[in-house]
Parts: C-alpha cells; sequence; structure tokens
C-alpha cells in the first residue's frame, strides 16, 4: 500500500513537473512535428507537453487512490478475456 501512495505520488510529481516546466522540456527534446500539424492554434508542442503532464497526473491519482487497476480493465479487459481465469480486480 505504502508502495502505491509513494508510486502514484511520484507519478504526480513528474507530471506537475512537466505542466510547469513546459518551456524547459520544449527547449530540450524540441517541437512535436505531429503536435504542431495538428494543433497550431493551441501552442502546438507545448499544449502537448502540457497534456501529457495532466494525464501523468490524473493516472497518479488513480494510482493513489487505488483506482487505476479498474480504470484500466474496463478499458484494456476486452483484450485478455481468452487468457484470464481470476476475476477482475476490486
Amino acid at each position: 500500500m505504502a508502495s502505491r501512495i509513494l508510486g502514484g505520488l511520484l507519478i504526480v510529481a513528474a507530471g506537475s513537473g512537466i505542466v510547469v516546466y513546459t518551456e524547459a522540456i520544449l527547449e530540450t527534446f524540441g517541437s512535436m512535428n505531429w503536435a504542431e500539424r495538428l494543433m497550431p492554434f493551441y501552442g502546438g508542442s507545448r499544449f502537448a507537453y502540457k497534456l501529457i503532464g495532466i494525464f501523468f497526473v490524473i493516472i497518479g491519482f488513480m494510482m493513489i487512490t487505488g483506482m487505476l487497476g479498474n480504470v484500466l480493465w474496463a478499458l484494456l479487459g476486452g483484450l485478455f478475456t481468452g487468457f484470464r481465469t481470476l476475476p477482475p480486480p476490486q
């Protein structure tokens, strides 16, 4: 349980860092051509980096609260129905 909370907090911190330091990340890794092409009016790569950071924050909070397994099972469980013999996690 403590490792789930600690891991979730680390993911939340990483996502928050991505959102806060978007400009430094953009200078380090450069722009994403697909983001510039698909989202020119929203800031392109900056917006994409912020969305990635927000995604990490959401995943981290879901990990802390124990919801991540249920959400992943709901989204991806159909891919593994032939292989799984145990009931889904609760």
